[in-house]
C-alpha cells in the first residue's frame, strides 16, 4: 500500500505583508519565512486553480508586488 501523503507545513506568515515590496525583495523575503515556491505572475496572468500547499503566488506590475496569495 502507497504511504499517506502528509501535507507541507506552511510558514505563519500573512501574503498581505508582501503588497508594496519590491519583487525580488519579496521574493527572498518570502523564501527565507518558508515558503517554496515562489511563484511570480504578471497582471491578469491565467493560472492553473490547484491549490499547493506552501507556495505563495505575488502579482507582479511594474517591479512591486501588487497582490499576494497562498497557495
Amino acid at each position: 500500500m502507497a504511504p499517506v501523503p502528509h501535507p507541507v507545513p506552511e510558514p505563519h506568515d500573512a501574503p498581505e505583508s508582501y503588497v508594496g515590496l519590491d519583487a525580488d525583495s519579496a521574493e527572498r523575503q518570502a523564501r527565507a519565512r518558508g515558503w517554496s515556491p515562489v511563484r511570480r505572475l504578471p497582471p491578469g496572468a491565467i493560472i492553473t486553480m490547484e491549490y499547493v500547499a506552501g507556495r505563495l503566488n505575488l502579482e507582479v506590475e511594474d517591479g512591486t508586488v501588487r497582490r499576494s496569495w497562498k497557495g
